[in-house]
């Protein structure tokens, strides 16, 4: 039997009609979930793809608790659970500092900062009814300690496979059986022609190599020279570089890309390793709505 991959979506102005319609396709075709990142409102285009659909799971990927307060999270986090009949996960983060800087916040201490606003919406469950499953976006250990104390699920992005599966470990067997949710979010380009598909990704990791956290948990990952050779560039400002500067081994380890079927092995192999992928598409011929078409075709 096929275990189908969930897809992220993104709904960008103009096109929030169009995600929904991608929804209602993807649950018709059995795949695993659709989950929606921190462009835009994803609680919105959850609540909207929760009410346009019946069974497939649907899930926030993640939005960063800075953006809003855990009072207000909880109060609608709790109306999307019972719009989706339970189908909703809320999927929290830190993010990075550059981005909260761009939007005028201010990054606290990360662990503390998580633990209190989960925290704070638990306190509220009373009055705002049943909670959705609270999954915490995590990337090195100590986050995902927590997310193993006080959440309901991990969730990674862009993460290295080989590593993810040994960060598993720290997360009791007990909890894991019990239905602690784990996933991760993963660029992914469908092309039979592998060199443009692994420059796609290339570009797409080297966008998030620039964050300091994902280079000190890529350091943790094992790719130390990769990351020496990154901080020197990004030092020197030399940021155009980045893309080729990522080897085939970390590009292969944190992203998928190559035919449909290459695809597909790579999805049995995070399945295989207790993850649930979480395909965030791209194309060789365009953006995501390309990306999903060419998702769709490779599980037809």
């Amino acid at each position: 039997m096929v275990r189908m991959p969930a897809i992220s979506l993104v709904a960008s102005p103009g096109q929030r009609r169009t995600a929904i319609d991608v929804a209602v396709e993807a649950e018709q075709r059995g795949f695993a979930g659709v989950y929606s990142p921190s462009m835009g409102d994803p609680v919105a285009l959850c609540q909207a793809i929760a009410q346009a659909t019946k069974s497939i799971p649907v899930g926030v990927a993640v939005e960063p608790i800075y953006f809003r307060s855990p009072q207000s999270m909880a109060r609608t986090a709790a109306s999307v659970h019972e719009f989706a009949d339970g189908r909703f996960r809320l999927g929290i983060g830190v993010s990075h500092d550059p981005l909260n800087t761009r939007y005028h916040l201010q990054t606290g201490k990360p662990l503390a900062d998580m633990r209190s606003y989960v925290a704070a919406m638990r306190a509220l469950e009373p009055e705002t009814g049943p909670l959705p499953p609270i999954v915490l976006a995590t990337l090195r250990n100590r986050m995902v300690d927590l997310a193993a104390e006080v959440g309901d699920g991990a969730i990674w992005a862009s993460a290295s496979r080989s590593f993810t599966a040994q960060q598993l470990r720290r997360i009791p067997e007990a909890k894991l059986k019990a239905g602690f949710f784990v996933a991760a979010a993963l660029p992914t380009v469908i092309d039979t022609d592998l060199a443009a598909a692994a420059a796609v990704s290339r570009r797409t990791l080297a966008f998030i190599a620039q964050f300091p956290n994902y280079r000190r948990y890529w350091r943790e990952a094992g790719y130390v020279e990769e990351v020496d050779v990154i901080d020197k560039a990004i030092a020197q400002g030399e940021i155009d570089r980045l893309p080729s500067l990522l080897g085939d081994r970390l590009v292969s380890d944190c992203s998928l890309y190559g035919s449909s079927a290459t695809v597909r092995e790579g999805v049995e192999a995070w399945f295989e390793a207790g993850i649930v992928p979480i395909l965030t598409m791209s194309s060789t011929r365009g953006g995501q709505q390309e990306g999903v078409g060419e998702l769709f075709r490779a599980y037809a």
